[in-house]
């Protein structure tokens, strides 16, 4: 089961499990830098759509990245489920949002660089975000399109490196928030209140982002990273 390539390198290159952050999530973490043979051993899980989709990628890095972050994806899920990668039936929902056919298992993925996360529940739906924290941002710009009057008060009391990384700190939790209910940029983001001490969480917002039916959590990771899962406890998922 899960035989997502054959040999060594490719047993140690598999995805990193991380620490849950509650009872039915699991986290992983992986590398999106491999050999040009292991790349082509991974395409084989893909299905013939996402193949297709990988010949559109004009650079060959960002071709690279999407075979490996969707064949890990795969593993992943093939893993939770206990079935082959190649078997999993990944469908887009009618706002774009990915889901699983014929599971109740929910799943979210992002990427930086080279890591990606990926994020999966039992229950309910997850959205995860991940930054680099060495990411240059306008701080200002960002602020007033997506932060709140009181999260915009807050960052002005800080240094400016401080505040560059504070700004990120409340993106990656607002970003999650929007990637669990298929909202993306669409989201509120400026009527979304976000408190990141001492543990991330939503303090108010509009519905579907009641405050009672959300957990933010914090992910720890090897680098740089600053990273966010957004759990929506909501009892009628809704693929899409």
């Amino acid at each position: 089961m899960n035989k997502l390539g054959t040999g060594s390198d490719s047993i140690t290159q598999r995805p990193q499990s991380l620490p849950s952050p509650a009872p039915g999530i699991a986290i992983w973490q992986c590398d999106l830098e491999l050999s040009e043979n292991q790349i082509a051993m991974l395409a084989q899980c893909l299905s013939a759509a996402e193949r297709q989709r990988a010949t559109r990628f004009g650079m060959p890095l960002l071709r690279a990245r999407y075979v490996i972050g969707r064949a890990r994806l795969r593993w992943v899920l093939g893993r939770a489920l206990s079935i082959e990668p190649q078997a999993v039936m990944i469908e887009t929902g009618r706002r774009g949002r990915p889901f699983v056919r014929g599971h109740e298992v929910d799943f979210n993925v992002s990427h930086t660089q080279a890591i990606a996360l990926i994020g999966i529940v039992n229950h309910g739906r997850i959205g995860v975000d991940i930054e680099s924290g060495n990411r240059r941002v306008n701080v200002e710009g960002v602020g007033r399109r997506f932060m709140t009057l009181r999260e915009r008060g807050e960052l002005a009391t800080l240094a400016d490196d401080d505040r560059r990384r504070a700004l990120l700190r409340l993106w990656t939790c607002k970003e999650a928030l929007s990637k669990a209910t298929g909202d993306a940029l669409s989201a509120p983001f400026r009527h979304l209140e976000v408190a990141v001490a001492p543990a991330p969480r939503l303090v108010a917002g509009p519905p579907p982002y009641v405050p009672a039916d959300w957990q933010l959590f914090d992910v720890a990771l090897n680098g740089d990273y600053l990273a966010t899962v957004a759990w929506w406890r909501t009892e009628t998922p809704d693929p899409g």
